[in-house]
Protein backbone atom coordinates (compact mmCIF):
# COMPACT_ATOMS: atom_id res chain seq x y z
CA UNK A 1 0.00 0.00 0.00
CA UNK A 2 1.52 3.62 -0.77
CA UNK A 3 1.96 5.75 1.76
CA UNK A 4 0.37 8.26 0.35
CA UNK A 5 -2.79 9.43 0.63
CA UNK A 6 -5.44 6.87 -1.02
CA UNK A 7 -7.18 8.23 -4.07
CA UNK A 8 -9.12 6.98 -6.92
CA UNK A 9 -11.57 8.04 -9.54
CA UNK A 10 -14.35 6.53 -11.67
CA UNK A 11 -14.00 8.02 -15.15
CA UNK A 12 -17.24 6.67 -17.20
CA UNK A 13 -17.58 8.13 -20.35
CA UNK A 14 -21.17 10.13 -21.19
CA UNK A 15 -22.24 7.73 -24.19
CA UNK A 16 -25.30 6.30 -22.71
CA UNK A 17 -26.72 4.96 -19.39
CA UNK A 18 -24.66 3.63 -16.79
CA UNK A 19 -24.46 -0.39 -16.83
CA UNK A 20 -24.58 -1.88 -13.68
CA UNK A 21 -21.20 -2.99 -14.33
CA UNK A 22 -20.34 0.63 -14.10
CA UNK A 23 -22.04 1.12 -11.17
CA UNK A 24 -20.06 -1.76 -9.23
CA UNK A 25 -16.94 0.09 -10.73
CA UNK A 26 -17.90 3.14 -9.03
CA UNK A 27 -18.83 1.10 -5.56
CA UNK A 28 -15.76 -0.78 -5.40
CA UNK A 29 -13.65 2.48 -5.89
CA UNK A 30 -15.93 3.71 -3.68
CA UNK A 31 -15.70 1.49 -0.93
CA UNK A 32 -11.85 0.90 -1.12
CA UNK A 33 -11.27 4.82 -1.02
CA UNK A 34 -13.46 4.56 2.26
CA UNK A 35 -11.97 1.94 3.87
CA UNK A 36 -8.29 3.67 3.48
CA UNK A 37 -9.18 7.23 4.67
CA UNK A 38 -8.88 8.66 0.96
CA UNK A 39 -10.78 10.27 -1.95
CA UNK A 40 -13.22 9.03 -4.52
CA UNK A 41 -13.14 11.31 -7.50
CA UNK A 42 -15.42 11.72 -10.42
CA UNK A 43 -14.33 12.33 -14.04
CA UNK A 44 -16.32 12.51 -17.05
CA UNK A 45 -14.44 10.98 -20.06
CA UNK A 46 -15.89 12.50 -22.72
CA UNK A 47 -13.10 13.08 -25.38
CA UNK A 48 -14.76 10.67 -27.92
CA UNK A 49 -17.38 13.63 -28.94
CA UNK A 50 -18.47 11.64 -31.35
CA UNK A 51 -19.73 9.19 -29.40
CA UNK A 52 -21.38 11.86 -26.45
CA UNK A 53 -25.29 11.25 -25.41
CA UNK A 54 -26.82 14.36 -24.15
CA UNK A 55 -28.33 13.84 -20.78
CA UNK A 56 -25.90 10.72 -20.20
CA UNK A 57 -23.76 12.89 -17.64
CA UNK A 58 -26.91 13.86 -15.54
CA UNK A 59 -27.77 10.54 -15.41
CA UNK A 60 -23.81 9.22 -14.05
CA UNK A 61 -24.74 11.68 -10.94
CA UNK A 62 -28.03 11.39 -10.59
CA UNK A 63 -27.40 6.90 -10.49
CA UNK A 64 -23.87 7.70 -8.52
CA UNK A 65 -26.43 9.93 -6.16
CA UNK A 66 -29.15 7.77 -5.98
CA UNK A 67 -26.46 4.50 -4.55
CA UNK A 68 -24.99 7.10 -1.87
CA UNK A 69 -21.28 6.93 -4.06
CA UNK A 70 -20.74 10.63 -3.58
CA UNK A 71 -17.72 12.30 -5.06
CA UNK A 72 -15.31 14.81 -2.94
CA UNK A 73 -14.44 16.22 -6.35
CA UNK A 74 -15.98 16.02 -9.87
CA UNK A 75 -18.31 18.24 -12.12
CA UNK A 76 -20.31 20.21 -10.62
CA UNK A 77 -18.70 19.29 -7.13
CA UNK A 78 -14.99 21.12 -7.66
CA UNK A 79 -11.68 20.21 -6.46
CA UNK A 80 -8.06 21.51 -6.80
CA UNK A 81 -7.71 19.62 -9.39
CA UNK A 82 -10.24 20.21 -11.55
CA UNK A 83 -11.68 20.69 -14.18
CA UNK A 84 -13.17 17.25 -14.14
CA UNK A 85 -14.32 17.15 -17.59
CA UNK A 86 -11.76 16.28 -19.87
CA UNK A 87 -13.42 17.94 -23.09
CA UNK A 88 -12.99 21.29 -20.66
CA UNK A 89 -8.90 19.51 -20.20
CA UNK A 90 -8.51 19.76 -24.13
CA UNK A 91 -6.01 22.42 -24.45
CA UNK A 92 -3.37 20.65 -21.96
CA UNK A 93 -3.16 17.12 -24.16
CA UNK A 94 -1.26 18.28 -27.23
CA UNK A 95 1.87 19.61 -25.32
CA UNK A 96 1.89 15.91 -23.46
CA UNK A 97 1.75 14.02 -26.88
CA UNK A 98 4.26 16.51 -28.39
CA UNK A 99 6.89 15.71 -25.47
CA UNK A 100 6.34 12.19 -26.18
CA UNK A 101 6.97 12.90 -29.84
CA UNK A 102 10.35 14.79 -28.55
CA UNK A 103 11.38 12.14 -26.74
CA UNK A 104 11.27 9.63 -29.06
CA UNK A 105 8.38 7.75 -27.80
CA UNK A 106 5.63 8.62 -30.22
CA UNK A 107 6.01 9.78 -33.85
CA UNK A 108 3.73 11.33 -36.11
CA UNK A 109 1.30 9.75 -38.91
CA UNK A 110 -0.32 11.07 -41.71
CA UNK A 111 -1.66 7.83 -43.31
CA UNK A 112 -4.86 8.39 -44.34
CA UNK A 113 -8.44 6.61 -43.53
CA UNK A 114 -8.31 5.12 -47.00
CA UNK A 115 -5.13 4.11 -46.88
CA UNK A 116 -5.50 2.47 -43.77
CA UNK A 117 -8.24 0.57 -44.72
CA UNK A 118 -7.09 -0.44 -48.18
CA UNK A 119 -4.23 -1.99 -46.19
CA UNK A 120 -6.39 -4.09 -43.44
CA UNK A 121 -8.46 -5.30 -46.94
CA UNK A 122 -5.20 -6.44 -48.68
CA UNK A 123 -4.57 -7.94 -44.99
CA UNK A 124 -8.11 -9.39 -44.79
CA UNK A 125 -7.34 -11.01 -48.70
CA UNK A 126 -4.63 -12.81 -47.61
CA UNK A 127 -6.47 -14.25 -44.39
CA UNK A 128 -4.21 -11.88 -42.19
CA UNK A 129 -4.63 -9.00 -39.91
CA UNK A 130 -3.58 -5.88 -40.60
CA UNK A 131 -1.92 -4.03 -37.29
CA UNK A 132 -0.57 -0.58 -37.29
CA UNK A 133 2.64 -1.71 -35.34
CA UNK A 134 6.67 -2.32 -34.73
CA UNK A 135 6.51 -4.56 -37.42
CA UNK A 136 4.85 -2.42 -40.29
CA UNK A 137 5.63 1.45 -39.05
CA UNK A 138 8.74 1.66 -41.12
CA UNK A 139 6.67 1.39 -44.44
CA UNK A 140 4.05 3.28 -43.82
CA UNK A 141 3.70 7.46 -44.04
CA UNK A 142 4.81 8.65 -40.22
CA UNK A 143 6.95 10.89 -39.36
CA UNK A 144 9.49 7.73 -38.74
CA UNK A 145 10.06 6.90 -42.55
CA UNK A 146 10.06 11.02 -43.92
CA UNK A 147 12.63 13.74 -43.09
CA UNK A 148 11.99 15.80 -40.72
CA UNK A 149 12.14 18.72 -43.52
CA UNK A 150 9.12 16.86 -44.89
CA UNK A 151 7.33 16.56 -41.70
CA UNK A 152 7.34 19.97 -40.54
CA UNK A 153 6.25 20.54 -44.41
CA UNK A 154 3.56 18.50 -44.01
CA UNK A 155 2.45 20.11 -40.60
CA UNK A 156 2.90 23.58 -41.77
CA UNK A 157 0.57 22.71 -44.48
CA UNK A 158 -2.26 21.77 -43.23
CA UNK A 159 -1.86 18.15 -43.74
CA UNK A 160 -4.10 15.86 -41.21
CA UNK A 161 -1.88 13.67 -38.64
CA UNK A 162 -2.01 11.90 -35.41
CA UNK A 163 0.30 11.20 -32.98
CA UNK A 164 1.06 7.30 -32.13
CA UNK A 165 2.75 5.47 -29.15
CA UNK A 166 6.07 4.17 -30.50
CA UNK A 167 5.56 0.67 -28.75
CA UNK A 168 9.38 -0.91 -27.65
CA UNK A 169 10.30 -3.95 -29.50
CA UNK A 170 10.52 -7.18 -27.70
CA UNK A 171 9.98 -5.82 -24.26
CA UNK A 172 8.33 -7.77 -21.44
CA UNK A 173 5.83 -5.39 -19.42
CA UNK A 174 5.48 -7.12 -16.05
CA UNK A 175 2.63 -5.72 -13.02
CA UNK A 176 1.40 -7.11 -10.43
CA UNK A 177 -2.28 -6.34 -10.67
CA UNK A 178 -3.75 -6.05 -7.04
CA UNK A 179 -6.50 -8.75 -7.94
CA UNK A 180 -4.93 -10.85 -10.32
CA UNK A 181 -1.43 -11.41 -9.88
CA UNK A 182 1.27 -10.87 -11.74
CA UNK A 183 0.40 -9.87 -15.11
CA UNK A 184 3.06 -10.41 -18.23
CA UNK A 185 2.92 -8.79 -22.09
CA UNK A 186 5.35 -9.11 -24.52
CA UNK A 187 5.41 -5.29 -26.45
CA UNK A 188 5.98 -7.43 -30.07
CA UNK A 189 2.45 -8.28 -29.59
CA UNK A 190 0.83 -4.82 -29.15
CA UNK A 191 0.23 -1.92 -31.87
CA UNK A 192 1.22 1.26 -31.74
CA UNK A 193 -2.08 3.01 -30.35
CA UNK A 194 -3.16 6.69 -31.50
CA UNK A 195 -2.38 8.84 -28.75
CA UNK A 196 -3.77 12.25 -30.03
CA UNK A 197 -6.58 12.33 -32.87
CA UNK A 198 -6.68 14.50 -35.82
CA UNK A 199 -9.61 16.51 -34.25
CA UNK A 200 -7.40 17.65 -31.50
CA UNK A 201 -8.60 15.70 -29.05
CA UNK A 202 -6.51 13.37 -26.93
CA UNK A 203 -7.66 9.37 -26.95
CA UNK A 204 -8.60 8.04 -23.65
CA UNK A 205 -4.89 6.03 -23.46
CA UNK A 206 -3.11 9.66 -23.21
CA UNK A 207 -5.79 11.69 -21.78
CA UNK A 208 -6.27 8.74 -19.31
CA UNK A 209 -3.06 8.74 -18.24
CA UNK A 210 -2.18 12.19 -17.98
CA UNK A 211 -5.20 13.05 -16.03
CA UNK A 212 -5.05 9.91 -13.79
CA UNK A 213 -1.16 11.64 -13.27
CA UNK A 214 -1.92 15.16 -12.84
CA UNK A 215 -4.92 13.88 -10.32
CA UNK A 216 -2.95 12.18 -7.77
CA UNK A 217 -4.41 8.77 -8.32
CA UNK A 218 -2.98 6.14 -6.12
CA UNK A 219 -5.18 3.03 -7.44
CA UNK A 220 -6.66 2.17 -10.64
CA UNK A 221 -9.78 0.22 -9.95
CA UNK A 222 -11.99 -0.54 -13.42
CA UNK A 223 -13.31 -3.26 -15.36
CA UNK A 224 -11.03 -6.75 -16.81
CA UNK A 225 -11.79 -5.20 -20.13
CA UNK A 226 -8.95 -2.64 -19.53
CA UNK A 227 -6.87 -5.54 -18.75
CA UNK A 228 -5.45 -5.37 -22.48
CA UNK A 229 -4.32 -1.49 -22.06
CA UNK A 230 -2.30 -1.70 -19.25
CA UNK A 231 1.09 -2.51 -20.40
CA UNK A 232 0.13 0.92 -22.82
CA UNK A 233 -0.36 2.87 -19.83
CA UNK A 234 2.52 1.40 -18.23
CA UNK A 235 4.89 2.12 -20.77
CA UNK A 236 3.49 6.02 -20.97
CA UNK A 237 4.23 6.41 -17.46
CA UNK A 238 7.93 5.44 -17.80
CA UNK A 239 7.80 7.98 -20.99
CA UNK A 240 6.81 10.54 -19.36
CA UNK A 241 9.13 10.10 -16.60
CA UNK A 242 6.58 9.32 -13.57
CA UNK A 243 7.19 5.69 -13.38
CA UNK A 244 8.14 5.77 -9.59
CA UNK A 245 4.27 7.74 -8.84
CA UNK A 246 2.50 5.51 -11.16
CA UNK A 247 -0.63 4.67 -9.63
CA UNK A 248 -1.30 0.67 -8.82
CA UNK A 249 -4.01 -1.52 -10.76
CA UNK A 250 -7.12 -3.82 -9.94
CA UNK A 251 -8.86 -5.05 -12.95
CA UNK A 252 -12.23 -5.88 -11.91
CA UNK A 253 -14.36 -9.15 -13.28
CA UNK A 254 -16.93 -9.31 -15.18
CA UNK A 255 -20.31 -9.35 -14.52
CA UNK A 256 -21.85 -12.55 -16.48
CA UNK A 257 -25.08 -13.46 -17.86
CA UNK A 258 -27.79 -16.01 -16.12
CA UNK A 259 -26.77 -18.43 -17.69
CA UNK A 260 -22.84 -17.73 -17.17
CA UNK A 261 -21.77 -17.77 -20.88
CA UNK A 262 -20.61 -14.12 -21.72
CA UNK A 263 -21.23 -10.50 -20.45
CA UNK A 264 -24.28 -9.52 -18.90
CA UNK A 265 -25.85 -6.82 -21.53
CA UNK A 266 -28.91 -4.97 -22.03
CA UNK A 267 -30.71 -7.58 -24.34
CA UNK A 268 -29.90 -9.87 -21.52
CA UNK A 269 -32.15 -8.02 -19.33
CA UNK A 270 -34.88 -7.44 -22.09
CA UNK A 271 -35.07 -11.16 -22.96
CA UNK A 272 -35.47 -12.35 -19.46
CA UNK A 273 -37.50 -9.33 -17.55
CA UNK A 274 -34.90 -7.12 -15.65
CA UNK A 275 -33.51 -4.04 -15.83
CA UNK A 276 -29.65 -3.08 -16.46
CA UNK A 277 -29.00 -0.05 -15.77
CA UNK A 278 -29.64 1.75 -12.04
CA UNK A 279 -32.07 4.49 -13.54
CA UNK A 280 -34.59 4.52 -16.13
CA UNK A 281 -33.07 5.72 -19.14
CA UNK A 282 -34.65 7.18 -22.62
CA UNK A 283 -32.76 7.62 -25.63
CA UNK A 284 -32.73 10.89 -26.87
CA UNK A 285 -32.60 9.89 -30.29
CA UNK A 286 -35.23 6.63 -30.46
CA UNK A 287 -37.19 7.54 -27.33
CA UNK A 288 -36.70 4.10 -26.38
CA UNK A 289 -37.22 3.27 -22.69
CA UNK A 290 -34.67 1.27 -21.04
CA UNK A 291 -35.94 -0.13 -17.43
CA UNK A 292 -33.84 1.41 -14.24
CA UNK A 293 -33.63 -0.72 -10.77
CA UNK A 294 -35.21 2.30 -8.66
CA UNK A 295 -37.81 2.83 -11.27
CA UNK A 296 -38.30 -1.00 -10.74
CA UNK A 297 -39.01 -0.80 -7.35
CA UNK A 298 -35.53 -1.45 -5.65
CA UNK A 299 -33.88 -0.20 -2.94
CA UNK A 300 -30.78 1.40 -3.41
CA UNK A 301 -29.34 0.14 -0.21
CA UNK A 302 -30.62 -3.57 -1.74
CA UNK A 303 -29.12 -2.65 -5.41
CA UNK A 304 -25.53 -1.55 -3.78
CA UNK A 305 -25.88 -5.08 -1.96
CA UNK A 306 -26.21 -6.94 -3.99
CA UNK A 307 -23.45 -5.27 -6.44
CA UNK A 308 -21.19 -5.86 -3.94
CA UNK A 309 -21.34 -9.41 -3.77
CA UNK A 310 -21.06 -9.91 -7.25
CA UNK A 311 -17.17 -10.46 -7.34
CA UNK A 312 -16.72 -9.97 -3.60
CA UNK A 313 -17.10 -11.64 -0.75
CA UNK A 314 -16.26 -10.82 2.66
CA UNK A 315 -15.10 -14.84 3.63
CA UNK A 316 -18.06 -15.15 5.81
CA UNK A 317 -21.95 -16.19 5.56
CA UNK A 318 -22.80 -12.57 5.91
CA UNK A 319 -24.67 -11.35 2.99
CA UNK A 320 -26.72 -8.28 3.94
CA UNK A 321 -24.26 -5.39 4.45
CA UNK A 322 -24.85 -1.69 5.02
CA UNK A 323 -22.60 0.66 3.48
CA UNK A 324 -20.67 1.18 6.75
CA UNK A 325 -20.20 -2.42 6.67
CA UNK A 326 -19.49 -2.66 3.33
CA UNK A 327 -16.67 -0.39 3.89
CA UNK A 328 -15.11 -2.03 6.97
CA UNK A 329 -14.88 -5.34 5.34
CA UNK A 330 -13.84 -4.57 1.68
CA UNK A 331 -10.60 -4.86 0.51
CA UNK A 332 -9.58 -6.13 -2.86
CA UNK A 333 -7.81 -9.36 -2.09
CA UNK A 334 -11.18 -10.94 -1.61
CA UNK A 335 -12.18 -9.69 -5.19
CA UNK A 336 -11.92 -12.62 -7.24
CA UNK A 337 -10.73 -13.02 -10.44
CA UNK A 338 -13.57 -14.99 -12.76
CA UNK A 339 -16.62 -13.57 -13.91
CA UNK A 340 -19.96 -13.32 -11.38
CA UNK A 341 -22.65 -14.15 -12.79
CA UNK A 342 -25.93 -12.49 -12.04
CA UNK A 343 -29.23 -13.95 -10.82
CA UNK A 344 -31.95 -12.04 -11.02
CA UNK A 345 -33.86 -13.76 -8.31
CA UNK A 346 -31.06 -13.26 -5.91
CA UNK A 347 -31.46 -9.48 -6.71
CA UNK A 348 -35.55 -9.97 -6.02
CA UNK A 349 -34.26 -11.70 -2.47
CA UNK A 350 -32.10 -8.87 -1.07
CA UNK A 351 -34.78 -6.53 -2.12
CA UNK A 352 -37.69 -8.16 0.05
CA UNK A 353 -34.82 -8.17 3.14
CA UNK A 354 -34.44 -4.72 2.52
CA UNK A 355 -38.34 -4.35 2.18
CA UNK A 356 -39.13 -6.28 5.33
CA UNK A 357 -36.59 -4.76 7.39
CA UNK A 358 -38.00 -0.98 6.61
CA UNK A 359 -40.90 -0.15 9.15
CA UNK A 360 -44.34 0.21 8.18
CA UNK A 361 -44.40 4.21 8.01
CA UNK A 362 -41.83 4.49 5.98
CA UNK A 363 -43.56 1.98 3.36
CA UNK A 364 -46.84 3.97 3.81
CA UNK A 365 -45.20 7.16 2.61
CA UNK A 366 -43.64 5.14 -0.32
CA UNK A 367 -47.05 3.64 -1.17
CA UNK A 368 -48.70 6.59 -1.05
CA UNK A 369 -48.18 8.37 -4.80
CA UNK A 370 -49.50 4.96 -6.00
CA UNK A 371 -53.05 5.30 -4.33
CA UNK A 372 -53.13 8.89 -5.37
CA UNK A 373 -52.22 7.60 -8.84
CA UNK A 374 -55.51 5.29 -8.48
CA UNK A 375 -57.57 7.33 -7.25
CA UNK A 376 -57.86 5.82 -4.20
CA UNK A 377 -58.34 8.71 -0.78
CA UNK A 378 -58.28 7.04 2.51
CA UNK A 379 -56.63 7.76 5.25
CA UNK A 380 -53.04 7.42 6.44
CA UNK A 381 -54.04 5.33 9.24
CA UNK A 382 -55.69 3.33 7.06
CA UNK A 383 -52.74 2.94 5.09
CA UNK A 384 -50.04 2.30 8.04
CA UNK A 385 -52.67 -0.59 9.28
CA UNK A 386 -52.86 -2.26 5.36
CA UNK A 387 -49.15 -2.61 4.72
CA UNK A 388 -48.60 -3.66 7.91
CA UNK A 389 -51.19 -6.70 7.49
CA UNK A 390 -49.63 -7.68 4.31
CA UNK A 391 -45.69 -6.28 3.82
CA UNK A 392 -44.15 -10.02 4.61
CA UNK A 393 -45.96 -11.13 1.89
CA UNK A 394 -43.89 -8.87 -0.70
CA UNK A 395 -40.93 -7.80 -2.28
CA UNK A 396 -41.33 -4.11 -3.58
CA UNK A 397 -43.68 -1.52 -2.60
CA UNK A 398 -45.67 -2.36 -5.52
CA UNK A 399 -46.72 -5.83 -4.27
CA UNK A 400 -48.37 -3.27 -1.59
CA UNK A 401 -50.92 -3.29 -4.51
CA UNK A 402 -51.29 -6.72 -5.71
CA UNK A 403 -51.38 -7.89 -2.17
CA UNK A 404 -53.56 -5.63 -0.42
CA UNK A 405 -56.01 -4.00 -3.19
CA UNK A 406 -58.92 -5.56 -1.96
CA UNK A 407 -58.63 -2.80 0.90
CA UNK A 408 -59.49 -0.11 -1.25
CA UNK A 409 -61.18 -1.29 -4.58
CA UNK A 410 -64.23 -4.01 -4.40
CA UNK A 411 -63.23 -7.15 -6.23
CA UNK A 412 -64.52 -7.00 -10.18
CA UNK A 413 -64.39 -10.92 -10.22
CA UNK A 414 -64.30 -13.86 -8.25
CA UNK A 415 -61.96 -16.45 -8.33
CA UNK A 416 -63.55 -19.53 -10.23
CA UNK A 417 -61.69 -22.56 -8.30
CA UNK A 418 -62.63 -21.42 -5.35
CA UNK A 419 -66.66 -20.58 -6.56
CA UNK A 420 -66.29 -24.02 -8.00
CA UNK A 421 -65.12 -25.39 -4.75
CA UNK A 422 -66.76 -23.78 -2.01
CA UNK A 423 -70.05 -21.44 -3.47
CA UNK A 424 -72.56 -24.20 -2.97
CA UNK A 425 -76.97 -24.29 -2.96
CA UNK A 426 -77.20 -22.69 0.35
CA UNK A 427 -74.26 -20.64 0.09
CA UNK A 428 -76.40 -17.54 -0.40
CA UNK A 429 -78.89 -18.00 2.28
CA UNK A 430 -76.51 -18.66 4.86
CA UNK A 431 -74.70 -15.40 3.68
CA UNK A 432 -77.83 -13.66 4.38
CA UNK A 433 -77.84 -14.79 8.14
CA UNK A 434 -74.25 -13.23 8.22
CA UNK A 435 -74.84 -10.64 6.81
CA UNK A 436 -77.83 -9.89 9.25
CA UNK A 437 -75.07 -10.63 12.17
CA UNK A 438 -72.72 -7.91 11.00
CA UNK A 439 -75.80 -5.25 10.93
CA UNK A 440 -76.18 -6.09 14.19
CA UNK A 441 -72.55 -5.66 15.54
CA UNK A 442 -71.95 -2.48 17.23
CA UNK A 443 -68.51 -1.71 17.45
CA UNK A 444 -66.93 -2.34 14.52
CA UNK A 445 -63.55 -3.69 15.08
CA UNK A 446 -61.29 -6.73 14.29
CA UNK A 447 -61.82 -8.60 17.76
CA UNK A 448 -65.33 -7.71 18.47
CA UNK A 449 -66.48 -8.94 15.09
CA UNK A 450 -64.99 -12.37 15.30
CA UNK A 451 -65.80 -12.89 18.78
CA UNK A 452 -69.68 -12.56 17.60
CA UNK A 453 -69.57 -14.48 14.46
CA UNK A 454 -67.52 -17.10 16.38
CA UNK A 455 -70.22 -17.31 18.71
CA UNK A 456 -72.49 -16.86 15.67
CA UNK A 457 -71.06 -19.77 13.88
CA UNK A 458 -71.17 -22.30 17.02
CA UNK A 459 -74.56 -21.92 17.88
CA UNK A 460 -75.47 -22.38 14.32
CA UNK A 461 -73.27 -25.61 14.25
CA UNK A 462 -71.79 -24.55 10.95
CA UNK A 463 -68.33 -25.49 9.99
CA UNK A 464 -66.18 -22.16 9.85
CA UNK A 465 -64.86 -23.16 6.57
CA UNK A 466 -68.64 -23.09 5.27
CA UNK A 467 -69.21 -19.80 5.72
CA UNK A 468 -65.52 -18.13 6.20
CA UNK A 469 -63.96 -18.96 2.54
CA UNK A 470 -67.00 -17.72 0.63
CA UNK A 471 -67.34 -14.61 2.95
CA UNK A 472 -63.73 -13.86 1.63
CA UNK A 473 -64.42 -14.57 -1.45
CA UNK A 474 -67.05 -11.60 -1.51
CA UNK A 475 -65.06 -8.93 -0.07
CA UNK A 476 -61.37 -9.93 -1.58
CA UNK A 477 -62.51 -11.79 -4.98
CA UNK A 478 -59.52 -15.07 -4.09
CA UNK A 479 -59.64 -16.89 -1.44
CA UNK A 480 -56.28 -15.81 -0.16
CA UNK A 481 -55.40 -12.32 1.94
CA UNK A 482 -55.26 -10.93 5.08
CA UNK A 483 -57.04 -11.55 8.33
CA UNK A 484 -61.04 -11.55 7.57
CA UNK A 485 -61.45 -9.82 10.49
CA UNK A 486 -59.18 -6.88 10.30
CA UNK A 487 -60.39 -6.34 6.39
CA UNK A 488 -64.00 -6.09 7.53
CA UNK A 489 -62.65 -3.64 10.15
CA UNK A 490 -60.94 -1.50 7.70
CA UNK A 491 -63.43 -1.30 4.75
CA UNK A 492 -66.03 -0.84 7.26
CA UNK A 493 -69.34 -1.94 8.26
CA UNK A 494 -71.38 -0.40 5.40
CA UNK A 495 -68.74 -1.98 3.09
CA UNK A 496 -68.26 -5.79 3.74
CA UNK A 497 -72.32 -5.34 3.92
CA UNK A 498 -72.02 -4.52 0.19
CA UNK A 499 -69.49 -6.84 -1.14
CA UNK A 500 -71.56 -9.78 0.66
CA UNK A 501 -74.64 -8.78 -1.06
CA UNK A 502 -72.67 -8.22 -4.40
CA UNK A 503 -71.30 -11.60 -4.30
CA UNK A 504 -75.13 -12.97 -3.88
CA UNK A 505 -76.21 -11.52 -6.74
CA UNK A 506 -73.53 -11.98 -9.02
CA UNK A 507 -72.85 -15.93 -7.88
Amino acid sequence: MNAKKVRVRFAPSPTGPLHMGGVRTALFNYLFAKKHGGDFLLRIEDTDQTRYVPGAEDYILEALQWCGLNPVEGPGIGGEFGPYRQSERKAMYRQYAEQLVESGHAYYAFDTSEDLSRLRTEAEAKKEVFSYDLHTRGQLNNSLTLSAEKVQQQIASGEPYIIRFKMPENTDVVEKDLIRGEVKFNTNQLDDKVLFKADGMPTYHLANVVDDHLMQITHVIRGEEWLPSMPLHILLYEAFGWGENRPQFAHLPLILKPTGKGKLSKRDGDKMGFPVFPLQWTDPKSGDVARGYREDGYFPEAFVNLLALLGWNAGTEQEFFSMDELIQEFSLERVVKAGARFDPEKAKWFNRHYFQQKDDAELAEAFKPMLKEKGVEVSNETILKVVGLVKERCEFVADLWEQGNYFFVAPESYDEKTVKKKWKADTPGKLQEIIQLFKDVEVWEADSIKEQFSDFMNDKGWGFGMVMVPVRLALVGTSAGADLFDICEIIGKNETIQRIERAIETL
